[in-house]
């Protein structure tokens, strides 16, 4: 019913690729020659049980071993998908530290972890990524419950040196008993922009200790690296480590640095020389990211000219697989040859579309919900800004998960900014621009606006700042456990003054987004911040399929219907009747209201169709159009002749939205009986998610599991008459 894809950076990011595409995104298939079967022990990576068998091979066997790990990584981007460019770069890197270092003896925590694909590998867990029926028994992430190689469950960014800070200070308060020896963080691909790295470097610094953070440079971020930091670091880069300022040596720290960070024995040798080290150290590793694509859809290694499987080497490739490129040193600010995430080949170096790589059953795909509705918002901003000076799109890095495309952000110009992987400067940066006049919107993913939460409160919220916040995939999805949208209602919409709007098609997403961004001083312009929650898709697979909304066919009133209110209602945000905060009665029936908010609407028609067609029952359908605020004469109204009252929700229903409305009419209770004699308190029953983490459970599943089908709330229904 709702996003399905459940491997990745986040649910949605199985991206498609647009039918134009097609026929460049598709690289060569990895020839079998090149490509470790699992089982083989002809293969050095089909005899990787653990790091023990790393410390195993000879010197020169581990090229070798990097060799099958880059080919399986292609192999495994063609048949799965995921971070395949992350992983490429860091190849050398994780069998260096596995060579190195004693894990778990040695804690290693990856940040984010979703450049933990080769680590997995190293530890045990090879046979998922090389055997397609196993695909599945991995996440994209680190997860203890897999191995106890991997220190955390870790899909946002920024945090692992202040875990890491964490695990020495035990280590060092409790001695050798600890269990515990060297400590390593690994960060980079982006993190470092984040402002909790920067806390994580603060407090390392001052605590001493053995303490090995591991810093990943490829020289870009999910799209590019933004921000006043990467300056000094091309620099450190151009001048093998030495220029100043060094902002580590800044910090009170350690540094080293590493040019050749896709070599691995310059990395092997590099990593003893810190191990065991008694004070904290940065050592700066210079990678390639997505090395072994070679840019012109074949695997790097084999020539261009191969035929079938007999592939003639190509000099030019490093004997790990890493192909010379000319893409590395891009200018600041970084700019590069408009590979929009997804819609491109992959290839090496600064390359967004490297950062997730689509499955090649997914090619030719249309366009996914987040991707759809940005372009849709974009499109809609970008004839704006030549009069609108103060219009500013903000996107906390990933823009093209979110379909704000390169060709977008190029001609935006300064009408966009990309703050870096910063959720929570992002939205106090917004709350800046709003106060000085200007329309910020704030565009990223459910799950990450988690990391701003205090600035929703407190910049954005407290101070009723004009700030417009797109919330994408928000909702029950079959994501992993670190990325679920189910959780973004019960934070947005107990916000004091945030207005959160659920819009149900295209056309009121658009004027719920010019709503929001009119101009300060406006007439009916909001007088605080508005979320809107991007809708998922369930809704877009209604517009393009109308027999989904049995009941109006996606053709609902221009305005909600109307209920009395008094003169100068506070909730009037409109003229001619139109008010943004009024829910709109799509079907009027009795005996049974079915309320269902945002991506559950659908179910609310399919539902009230079941009800007819197999019961007689016409139901009340309400589509509450935004969850901030009830509409108190709608829930009145429905008094007379509404036995039950049934709320639909896309989300936690513990501290929910429909939690709300049952709050209502308890708080509310009238004691007299209608004119028939029947109690005019509704029962009310609430469907939406458990208070839980999934991980990667098939969404049909959750569903049956939340209720959240026709046939179950049909049922729901029918028990109390």
């Amino acid at each position: 019913m709702r996003n399905a894809s459940g491997n990745g950076f986040d649910s949605s990011d199985s991206f498609a690729v647009s039918g134009a595409a097609e026929g460049t995104a598709r690289l060569h298939d990895i020839p079998p020659s090149i490509t470790p079967s699992h089982g083989d022990d002809s293969h050095l990576l089909s005899r990787i049980a653990s790091p023990a068998d790393v410390k195993a091979l000879a010197p020169n066997e581990l090229a070798e071993l990097c060799r099958e790990i880059r080919a399986t990584l292609l192999a495994y981007g063609h048949r799965h998908g995921g971070h395949i460019g992350s992983n490429l770069g860091m190849v050398e890197a994780t069998v260096a530290l596995h060579r190195v270092f004693d894990s778990p003896r040695d804690r290693i925590v990856f940040d984010v972890s979703h450049q933990s694909y080769v680590h997995k590998m190293l530890t045990g867990r090879a046979g998922a990524y090389m055997d397609p029926n196993r695909f599945g028994e991995v996440t994209g992430f680190t997860n203890p419950d897999e191995s106890e190689h991997d220190q955390f469950v870790l899909g946002h960014t920024g945090t692992s040196i202040s875990l890491a800070c964490g695990l020495a200070k035990t280590r060092d308060m409790e001695g050798p008993g600890s269990g515990i020896g060297n400590v390593v963080a690994v960060i980079g691909d982006g993190s470092l922009s984040s402002g909790v790295a920067f806390e994580g470097l603060n407090n390392a610094a001052e605590q001493g200790g053995n303490l090995i953070i591991v810093f990943n440079d490829n020289e870009m971020s999910i799209a590019g690296d933004f921000g006043g930091m990467y300056g000094p670091l091309a620099r450190l880069r151009a001048s093998g480590g030495t220029a100043q300022p060094n902002l580590f040596n800044a910090f009170g720290l350690d540094y080293r640095y590493v040019e050749s960070g896709n070599d691995v024995a310059a990395l092997v040798s590099a990593f003893e020389e810190v191990r065991g080290i008694d004070h904290p150290v940065v050592v700066h590793i210079h990678t390639l990211k997505g090395a072994g694509y070679d840019g012109a859809g074949h695997v790097a290694g084999a020539s261009s000219a191969s035929v079938g499987n007999v592939h003639e080497p190509d000099p030019a490739v490093s004997d790990t697989g890493v192909r010379p490129t000319s893409n590395v040193l891009h200018s600041e600010p970084w700019h590069s040859d408009h590979c929009n995430l997804s819609n491109h080949e992959p290839h090496e170096g600064q390359c967004e579309a490297s950062h997730w790589q689509n499955p090649d059953s997914a090619i030719g795909k249309a366009d996914n919900p987040r991707k759809h509705y940005g372009k849709m918002a974009m499109a809609a901003l970008e004839p704006r800004f030549a009069d609108e000076p103060g219009l500013v799109v903000i996107s906390p890095a990933t823009p093209g998960s979110n379909g704000i495309t390169h060709e977008f952000r190029e001609r935006a110009g300064s009408h966009y900014v990309d703050t870096g992987i910063t959720e929570s400067h992002a939205v106090a940066y917004a709350a800046g621009i709003a106060r000085a006049g200007g329309t910020p919107v704030v565009a990223t993913t459910a799950s990450f606006f988690q990391r701003a939460y205090d600035q929703f409160f407190q910049e954005m919220s407290l101070n009723r700042s004009r700030v417009t916040v797109l919330d994408f995939l928000g909702g029950v999805s079959a994501s992993d456990n670190t990325h679920s949208g189910a959780y973004d209602v019960a934070m947005f919409a107990n916000i004091p003054g945030v207005t959160m709007l659920a819009p149900t098609s295209a056309d009121e997403y658009l004027a719920d987004l010019a709503w929001a961004t009119a101009p300060s001083g406006a007439t009916h312009a909001p007088d605080g911040p508005v979320v809107i929650r991007v809708p998922g898709e369930p809704l877009l697979s209604a517009e393009r399929d109308p027999g989904l909304l049995p009941l109006t066919g996606g053709r609902f009133a221009a305005h909600p219907r109307p209920a009395a209110r008094s003169h100068g209602d506070a909730r009037s945000h409109g003229d001619d009747g139109y008010r943004m905060l009024d829910w709109r009665v799509n079907q009027a029936g009795s005996a049974v209201a079915l309320i269902g908010l945002g991506n559950a609407y659908p179910l609310a028609e399919q539902t009230a169709a079941a009800l007819y067609a197999d019961h007689g029952i016409t139901a009340t359908v309400i589509d509450p159009r935004q969850c901030s605020s009830l509409d108190c004469a709608t829930l009145e109204s429905l008094r007379d002749g509404h036995a039950l009252v049934v709320t639909l929700e896309d989300g936690q229903r513990e501290g929910g939205w429909g939690e709300k409305v049952t709050a209502y009419y308890a708080n509310h209770h009238v004691p007299e009986c209608g004119a028939a004699g029947h109690d005019r308190n509704p029962r009310v029953l609430n469907f939406g998610a458990n208070k839980e983490f999934t991980d990667r459970v098939p969404l049909d599943v959750l569903d049956e599991r939340y209720g959240l089908t026709v046939h179950q709330v049909v049922e729901s229904v029918t028990r109390c008459f």
